[in-house]
């Protein structure tokens, strides 16, 4: 079953966003099962190929949905534990090119 969820994390403490974490990576877990019974499935020849195909991107959809979340939690968890220094800094440092010499 997908998990509660909500886009907007600045509100969550640190422990509701690791409690989402740990919920979202079992999700992830459930969905690589579920991803894997239902291929099983198909080569058994248990189910059509056009309920397959019907299953098989719903469970794509819900993979796309929890690296989705997956990518907004690590970012979150990243913002929250950089310096303070960083997170006022708006200009980011130019790339120096370095001439290649033959």
């Amino acid at each position: 079953m997908k998990p509660q969820w909500t886009d907007d994390l600045s509100e969550h403490s640190r422990a509701e966003i690791l409690r989402c974490d740990t919920e979202n990576r079992a999700w992830n877990k459930a969905l690589r099962g579920r991803a894997a019974a239902l291929v099983n499935s198909r080569l058994a020849k248990e189910i059509s190929q056009e309920e397959y195909a019907i299953r098989r991107r719903r469970v794509i959809a819900n993979a796309a949905e929890c690296k989705r979340r997956g990518a907004l939690l690590f970012t979150e968890m990243s913002r929250r534990n950089r310096p303070l220094s960083d997170r006022t800094q708006s200009v980011r440092e130019p790339i120096v090119e370095e001439a290649l010499t033959v």
